[in-house]
């Protein structure tokens, strides 16, 4: 019989209370707003760069319905593709 080893279970990580953006390669706090306006300009970036078909979106297929719909709601209305998947072939 396999002998057992026993896990050490490593401490959890502390959780993030704010949002941190990256400034010439290094990480800082960011208000949320800040934050937010960083990922959607990226976005807007991307779009306006590459088209809408340049991106996609996964959305989990163990979300509920309307998690789903509102997901699909954005990537289609607000980004312009129609680029989304909610994984559940997987």
């Amino acid at each position: 019989m396999p002998k057992r080893t026993t896990r050490t279970r490593s401490r959890p990580r502390p959780r993030l209370t704010t949002p941190l953006v990256r400034d010439e390669g290094e990480l800082r706090p960011a208000s949320w707003d800040e934050a937010i306006e960083r990922a959607a300009g990226g976005l807007r970036r991307i779009v306006e760069r590459d088209g809408p078909e340049a991106v996609g979106m996964f959305s989990c297929s163990k979300s509920t319905n309307e998690m789903n719909y509102a997901a699909q709601k954005l990537a289609r209305a607000a980004i312009g593709t129609n680029n989304i998947d909610s994984c559940n072939r997987t």
